[in-house]
């Protein structure tokens, strides 16, 4: 009997992702901080997002000056698995500074910092979460080449510890960074998924605060929306 040698598809990973939504001038003329993704990235080429990215093993174990609020914790943490709410906070504030060189922290002296945070310690910095609210949470649909399960934090920039404006210690994932004035931003190649988040942001800013209630678009074997 002859076998069968077809190759079974490969069911990716979900993995636990942070985004930070950063505000600036939200009550006069609200801009955003965006990026475009590279023409040959695996996920989601030429798309401008939010920066973000997965979170790291490391996460759990970096010391937050501030925390999330106790509401943004309990809703983060409403199901048993999965990474804490500090792990996804810390995530969501090294990819800011990975992909924008901009820093949500603190003055404090860092002498133990591992090296992925060495931006924030020669700067006498360590992260903060305190600006951050939990706002919008999104799981990638089937039958992408990746999966993300990924949690949108809401910050306003006067919380930044850096110039706003400078770019230069980003990494090379996100090119044309610059601040999107709201009324501008669907004019660009967006995934889907940003321009639900637009929608939800539009209704509640001027307000940078945590929401009521927050979406949850869970994209499995059909997209339905549960509320947080």
């Amino acid at each position: 009997m002859a076998l069968d040698r077809r190759l079974k598809p490969v069911t990716p990973l979900i993995r636990d992702a942070a985004t930070v939504i950063l505000v600036r001038d939200a009550k006069s003329e609200p801009s955003l901080l965006m990026g475009q993704r590279g023409a040959t990235a695996a996920f989601m080429p030429d798309k401008y997002v939010f920066p973000g990215g997965a979170v790291d093993d490391g996460d759990a174990e970096i010391p937050l000056v501030s925390s999330l609020s106790d509401t943004c914790a309990q809703r983060l943490q409403m199901e048993a698995k999965g990474p804490g709410a500090s792990a996804l906070a810390t995530a969501a504030i090294r990819e800011l500074w990975e992909e924008t060189g901009q820093c949500l922290g603190e003055q404090g002296v860092w002498t133990d910092a591992p090296d992925s945070w060495s931006g924030f310690a020669n700067r006498d910095l360590r992260p903060s979460a305190g600006a951050l609210s939990f706002f919008f949470r999104a799981l990638t649909p089937p039958g992408r080449p990746r999966r993300f399960d990924a949690r949108f934090f809401l910050a306003d920039a006067a919380a930044l510890a850096t110039d706003p404006d400078d770019f230069t210690n980003a990494e090379a994932e996100l090119t044309h960074l610059h601040w999107v004035p709201v009324a501008k931003a669907r004019e660009l190649n967006l995934p889907f998924i940003t321009r639900i988040v637009l929608a939800e942001l539009e209704s509640h800013l001027p307000n940078l605060g945590a929401p009521d209630r927050v979406p949850f678009v869970k994209n499995e074997e059909q997209s339905e929306v549960i509320w947080l």
